[in-house]
């Protein structure tokens, strides 16, 4: 039986999480760190800056895990290499050494030029990055040479768990269910909480401690089978019903779930409630992996900005509503070139817009509306942002502020437009490189 735990399941989640499968003595802690969108914010920090594109809190981390790490209790393994695999290993290599450990192998992961090259393998572009989503191969080839911390960049996120159990069970790369068992493994376990009782829609009440998180944990046999649960005496709950949620979890076709590594047939795995917060998962069947792989390419969106405006009833709504088409109606006046407006009701209809006036408080206390706006350029967006000075003493009564907001204009941010291609694995393939370097 192999422990694999997950230590993070999205970018600046914190690291003390981490320590919730470390205590509890995993094999494997697997720290997922991207996201279509943090890979946007790493394509921008390389655009930047060569030295960086990948998570900033990756040194932090390592430091966290390496007490298991150097004794031999847990291997870590993650993506956080974002767009520059090459600077995060390297990262990691000093901050080993620097904190007086020797021998620890440092794996390295990647296939360049994709990882900052747009056009190497999707279509040209005016994109800037371009990223091509990996399967396990790579990790496994680096664990297979003695890696203790394996760092890569985008490898798809169930791909991440499955690496371990192909290198410590052997599996071969056809042995479809197997393949299957061990991506729907991942695929339960990648995002962090969420199959131990976070983001639960039932008692949710029940579930949610913050001092007492528990992210959960997969005991795996060799023939793919698995028993999820968590640490003892941590918060959360780990039932049938948790489980389920993540199972169904960002699943277009459940008959056919593709990753790079395996088609995956959901609809013939079993989920088994054993109690004492643990849950068995079997009977996962696969399919020949895809011939393509996917990638994503990042160019330039344009910039944005925002403003919130909060009021006070009588009128909370209207005032927002007023106070919103004014700014729209001077930017256009003033010949301000907005490419896209957002507008946002909270209090009356932000998340849910569009509901009748039935479903909705008539007049509520109060109103935060937000108005959002995509430009060419930041020159213009901070332009649009200098009108809402126009509204503190000269609107409708009644604007609140919120929060510790700076005086003045706050910098526009730069957008990323992220677009999908496809190519053929072996041409991807072929540039993999696997690094093992001791420290």
């Amino acid at each position: 039986m192999l422990r694999v735990g997950v230590g993070q399941g999205a970018f600046a989640e914190s690291s003390e999480l981490m320590l919730s499968g470390l205590e509890a003595g995993v094999d494997y802690l697997v720290c997922d760190s991207l996201a279509e969108t943090t890979s946007a914010f790493f394509a921008l920090d390389r655009r930047r800056d060569e030295a960086a594109g990948f998570a900033p809190d990756l040194a932090g981390r390592v430091g966290v895990a390496l007490p298991w790490v150097v004794n031999g209790t847990t291997r870590l393994i993650t993506n956080a290499g974002g767009h520059n695999p090459l600077a995060a290993h390297q990262a990691v290599v000093h901050a080993v050494r620097d904190a007086g450990h020797r021998g620890v192998g440092i794996g390295l992961v990647m296939a360049e030029p994709a990882q900052n090259a747009p056009g190497t393998y999707g279509p040209p572009s005016e994109g800037f990055a371009e990223q091509v989503y990996l399967g396990a191969a790579g990790i496994v080839r680096a664990l297979d040479e003695g890696a203790d911390i394996v760092v890569t960049g985008r490898v798809a996120d169930a791909a991440l768990f499955l690496a371990p159990l192909v290198h410590e069970f052997g599996w071969g790369w056809d042995d479809w269910d197997r393949l299957a068992a061990g991506t729907v493994v991942g695929h339960v376990l990648e995002c962090s909480a969420q199959a131990s009782g976070g983001n639960y829609s039932g008692d949710w009440w029940n579930t949610v401690d913050l001092a007492r998180i528990g992210l959960p944990i997969a005991e795996v046999a060799a023939d793919g089978s698995a028993v999820l649960t968590k640490p003892a005496g941590s918060g959360g709950r780990v039932s049938f019903d948790t489980v389920r949620e993540q199972f169904l979890y960002e699943v277009h076709d459940p008959a056919a779930y593709l990753t790079p590594d395996v088609v995956v047939d959901l609809t013939t795995v079993t989920l088994t409630d054993l109690g004492d917060d643990r849950v068995r998962v079997s009977g996962a069947t696969g399919s020949a992996r895809p011939k393509q792989l996917r990638g994503l390419t990042f160019s330039p969106g344009g910039w944005s900005s925002e403003a919130l405006l909060t009021y006070c009833w009588p009128d909370a709504s209207a005032k927002g509503r007023h106070v919103v088409a004014g700014l729209q109606k001077q930017a256009a006046d003033r010949g301000l070139a907005v490419s896209e407006w957002q507008v946002e009701q909270f209090g009356v209809e932000g998340f849910w817009p569009g509901l009748g006036e039935g479903d909705v408080c008539a007049d509520p206390r109060e109103v935060t509306t937000r108005l959002a706006w995509r430009t060419s350029d930041a020159v213009t967006a901070t332009a649009v942002q200098r009108l809402v000075g126009l509204v503190a003493l000269s609107g409708p009564p009644g604007l609140q502020g919120i929060g510790r907001r700076r005086l003045g204009p706050n910098p526009p941010a730069e957008l990323v437009d992220i677009a999908p291609f496809f190519v053929d694995r072996d041409v991807v393939e072929r540039d993999l490189q696997v690094l093992v370097v001791r420290t």
